[in-house]
């Protein structure tokens, strides 16, 4: 006990001192003092506003499409909507690109809508139409007035995913939004909303639950009072994807969105996965449906009287999470195409199916617009950029020059005089190049290779030797 007792004879002298030492007052100087030294040696803004930004690829590869739209009286003039890389913009059908979306509160985009009645108008619905295990999410819907030269967020902030955006060709103002919902938890902007003042203000014209929105809304082109969507109940976890549920269903609207039904007759009964609907443009009395559902009951339908009952046509159907988006051929009432890994064409109305050529081309595909002057004459887009058919699908033109690949992890190596950098893509290899060269032209697609094929991840480059990948 006494040595305790000296012990703390002695630190107390001591204590008393630093709480002389270190009084309120000395610590705020001295804070005070820290701040000025970090603001005159550290790094602040001024010095970091002289490095700039600069390209060093790679461009061999392209990135995931998610959703052209082309100008009807000028064909050289579209937008494509990408996954990952938000809008670009082209005036001599792909041979330069704009991007037009960058300074927005969204990368991630799913679908970009043309105002039937004015090119110049574009509706774009941010975050994928998916549910892939990779998935970006948006903000809500944007108009553009000016050719895409500038955006404006006109709500449905919390959507996070927007599966399609139809406007009424009698009423630029009437426009109809799926918003899907966020993958991961329920809640937010979800279900089937419209506008009759041009996106000012948004009336909920289909609910079905906090845990199921709406993925697809297509209109008949010739009475749009006459409307199809669809609801997609899917969740994604860290352990496990939902992909379907008992509140997925097609809904039918005679009266312009304001009321909807079910129209399930002739559809598989019990929990339905993801779906994709299309009208004929060739007769409006025929509308076509792909669909996932339990016990192997999915398929491919087709209903002849304007959606009130369906007719299964065959088993065919492809992944909801990530496909199930079908296109309707604008002559040709039994042409179908169906955007999947190989992305398929049906002429006998769904009862068989042929593959679309890969030769020279990316597999997964998510988008298509077909010329209706020349249905031979197609683009098509999908995880590795846009390609371009006039043969009907026989061969494709690749446009290289859409940078947008999907890189998930990036690292350097130590290698002088030019250090390596390496990234891991989305479907579009491991790749590696350099950081800058001796050319006058700077880094080129010739400098970058693909170390190691699919998706692709983590690189480690050893320290010491940058040979050893």
């Amino acid at each position: 006990m006494k040595t305790i007792k000296i012990a703390r004879s002695l630190l107390l002298p001591g204590m008393l001192a630093m709480a002389v030492l270190f009084s309120p007052v000395d610590l705020t100087a001295q804070k005070k003092k820290n701040k000025e030294e970090e603001k005159t040696e550290g790094i602040d803004s001024g010095l970091l506003s002289g490095l700039k930004w600069r390209s060093i690829g790679p461009a061999l590869t392209s990135g995931r499409v998610a959703d052209f739209a082309v100008n009807p009286d000028n064909q050289s003039e579209w937008y494509v909507a990408i996954a990952s890389g938000n809008v670009w913009k082209t005036v001599n059908n792909g041979t330069t690109f704009k991007p037009i979306f960058e300074k927005y509160g969204a990368y991630s985009t799913g679908v970009i809508t043309m105002d039937p009645d004015n090119p110049n108008v574009l509706w774009l619905g941010t975050g994928e139409n998916n549910h892939q295990r990779a998935l970006g999410y948006g903000d809500g819907v944007y108009k553009s007035e000016d050719g895409g030269a500038s955006w404006k967020n006109m709500g449905l902030k919390e959507s996070r995913q927007i599966g399609g955006i139809v406007v009424d060709p009698r009423n630029s103002d009437v426009v109809f939004v799926a918003a899907e919902g966020s993958a991961w938890g329920p809640g937010g902007d979800r279900g089937l909303y419209k506008t009759t003042d041009g996106g000012e203000t948004w009336k909920k014209v289909l609910e079905i639950s906090e845990h199921t929105g709406v993925n697809n809304v297509v209109m008949d082109p010739v009475d749009p009072d006459v409307m199809y969507a669809t609801s997609e109940q899917r969740r994604r976890h860290v352990f496990t994807k939902i992909g379907g549920g008992p509140e997925s269903a097609v809904y039918r609207s005679l009266d312009g969105g304001e009321t909807w039904t079910k129209s399930m007759k002739g559809l598989p009964k019990g929990h339905i996965g993801g779906m994709g609907i299309d009208v004929s443009p060739a007769d409006r009395n025929v509308v076509y449906l792909i669909m996932e559902a339990e016990e192997e009951k999915g398929g491919f339908f087709r209903s002849d009287n304007r959606g009130a009952s369906w007719k299964k046509m065959s088993d065919h159907h492809a992944s909801g999470q990530y496909y199930n988006e079908i296109i309707c051929d604008p002559v040709d009432v039994n042409k179908v195409y169906s955007m999947e890994t190989v992305s398929k064409v049906t002429v006998d109305a769904g009862k068989t199916w042929k593959s679309i050529s890969t030769s020279g081309r990316h597999v997964d595909d998510h988008a298509l617009w077909i010329d209706p002057d020349n249905t031979d004459h197609y683009l098509i887009g999908g995880d590795g950029g846009v390609y371009e058919s006039f043969d009907g699908g026989l061969t494709h033109l690749f446009k290289p020059n859409l940078p947008v690949t999907q890189f998930y992890r990036v690292f350097a190596d130590n290698e002088e005089p030019f250090y390596n950098v390496y990234g891991g893509t989305q479907d579009n290899n491991t790749l590696g190049g350099p950081s800058m060269n001796k050319n006058s032209a700077g880094v080129s697609n010739e400098d970058w290779k693909a170390i190691k094929g699919g998706d692709g991840f983590w690189a480690a480059v050893d320290p010491t030797d940058p040979n050893i990948v």
